[in-house]
């Protein structure tokens, strides 16, 4: 593992603006969405690809972005993804639906270089603080996320889908200044996965361990379960008698109501009890959240209130998915390597989740969807605690 204490001083900031352009380019694209079908002639099918790409760039890329991270070293691929990113991000300014395709599978692979390995940087580099290290990390990425589709479709109402685009891609940029420091410290890892591999030890592969399997369920379902909730919240809520604009405006306020986690999850979660707390709110917030709206809900006030359980929930899900991957290995690279299995997984779920929900609403009706996701939401909580009670993916 490499020294603690050897990183560069800008590694801290660089993470947290990884983090950042690890959800706006996906999240900007709603906003902006309209004017692209506008000026492309884009019909909402291939749209919608604009969200789907990048999550199936996840599925695929994860495993190989572990791979490229151990043997070549984790800033480096980083830094060669974070290049990828910003040469696809001003791509897809080219104003033709085919380079926006390119442009939009570019970010995604690039993107997920900061999805696979920043959780095995800060393994290796804060063995110590990685509480503090986890929640700067996933604080920006949910904030902005969170900002994004608002902040796109704000300035594209002023300025022109291009200049939008060009300005909210600019992090990419800065991205490739502010990580370059990291490449002095760059170290190919000879521990941990890759020493077993050459010696045949049973630690070869996270992927032939039970927990691991269990983690990787953990994160499939609640990635599943989020997207497919940010997809179709709008639908049932408009179905339940609300206005469209009421309808986006309560999925934000879920949305929003996940950062809070991001800074309580990792800072509780060395704790037994704070993991077993986090849980709680995992059931208690999906569960309780997205049962109430099989209710005859015409309360405003009462919406509102499920809304922030299912966003309470979903941060404390996604929060120790991340902190799991760290917690329950040895090494930054055995980090790297569930990070990569559990997300490959996961955003594979999470790309079809919404398909098959749509098909679900339209067939049989959302109170379908809403059964199938409580089902979902308590698969993902008993999957919880059984990761709770082993120590590390060896241990099971």
């Amino acid at each position: 593992m490499l020294d603690a204490t050897k990183h560069s001083p800008y590694l801290t900031l660089g993470m947290v603006l990884v983090a950042a352009n690890m959800r706006l380019p996906i999240t900007m694209m709603p906003g902006l969405l309209p004017g692209l079908q506008h000026h492309l002639g884009l019909p909402s099918t291939q749209a919608g690809l604009l969200t789907a790409i990048p999550l199936l760039a996840f599925a695929v890329m994860s495993p190989l972005i572990a791979h490229w991270g151990r043997h070549w070293g984790n800033n480096l691929v980083i830094y060669l993804l974070l290049v990828l990113t910003a040469l696809g991000s001003y791509l897809r300014l080219v104003p033709t639906a085919s380079w926006l395709f390119v442009g939009t599978l570019m970010v995604g692979i690039g993107i997920d270089g900061g999805n696979v390995l920043i959780p095995a940087v800060i393994k290796d580099n804060f063995p110590t603080k990685l509480a503090v290290a986890t929640s700067a990390y996933t604080l920006s990425m949910l904030l902005i996320g969170a900002l994004g589709t608002g902040i796109s479709g704000m300035l594209a109402a002023h300025w022109s889908l291009t200049t939008t685009m060009g300005l909210l891609s600019v992090i990419s940029l800065v991205n490739l200044v502010v990580w370059l420091p990291n490449l002095r410290y760059n170290r190919p890892d000879t521990s941990g996965t890759h020493l077993a591999e050459t010696t045949g030890s049973p630690h070869i592969s996270v992927w032939r361990t039970r927990l691991a399997w269990v983690i990787t369920t953990f994160f499939g379902l609640q990635a599943l379960v989020y997207y497919s909730l940010i997809t179709w919240l709008p639908t049932i809520l408009v179905d339940k008698g609300f206005s469209p604009i009421t309808a986006g405006t309560l999925v934000t306020v879920m949305q929003l109501s996940n950062l809070p986690m991001a800074y309580i999850v990792p800072i509780t979660s060395p704790h037994p009890r704070g993991v077993l707390a986090m849980l709680s709110i995992i059931g208690l917030g999906f569960i309780a959240g997205v049962g109430g709206f099989l209710l005859p809900i015409r309360s405003l006030s009462l919406a509102v209130a499920l809304c922030l359980l299912i966003g309470l929930g979903a941060g404390a899900a996604f929060n120790l998915a991340i902190v799991f991957f760290t917690q329950k290995t040895t090494t930054g690279a055995e980090t790297a390597d569930l990070s990569g299995m559990a997300q490959a997984a996961g955003y594979l779920l999470a790309a079809g989740g919404p398909i098959v929900f749509g098909w679900l609403g339209t067939g049989l009706g959302w109170s379908a969807v809403l059964v199938v996701t409580l089902v979902l939401a308590g698969l993902l909580t008993l999957a919880g605690f059984v990761i709770f009670h082993f120590p590390t993916i060896y241990d099971a």
